[in-house]
């Protein structure tokens, strides 16, 4: 079985705990509780997936999705932003930092599913 891992960036820790019981069976969740973390752990774990939530303390999902996407070694790993606020403006400026992807909260397993078998082969 491939070992499929997910960055779940979120600095609520509800919210990661949700998405690790959506997805932990299938995949190896990897958490971040805010930007400066994910981008660290990006370059460290190497994930097939960032799920980034926007609005986080210190340095936010679109500075840290920026950082992700101007490296070198971390630019091929697909970022979906995950944000609570659906406005096209936030859709907009995902993408201008780089993000693949946008999902507003709160998500259906089947909707989060969706979302990451865009960019991640589904599970062995």
């Amino acid at each position: 079985m491939v070992d499929t891992k997910i960055l779940v960036v979120d600095d609520e820790e509800g919210i990661r705990l949700m998405v690790r019981r959506m997805l932990g069976e299938d995949y190896t969740i990897i958490e971040a509780a805010d930007g400066e973390e994910a981008v660290k752990l990006t370059q460290l774990h190497r994930p097939s997936l960032v799920l980034m939530d926007i609005l986080m303390p210190g340095k936010d999902g679109y500075s840290a999705c920026h950082e992700i996407k101007t490296d070198s070694e971390t630019r091929s790993i697909p970022v979906v932003m995950v944000s609570a606020i659906g406005h096209k403006l936030n859709e907009k400026l995902s993408a201008e930092v780089g993000a693949d992807g946008y999902i507003t909260k709160p998500f259906s397993v089947e909707g989060l599913l969706e979302a990451i078998n865009r960019y991640v082969p589904g599970p062995a």
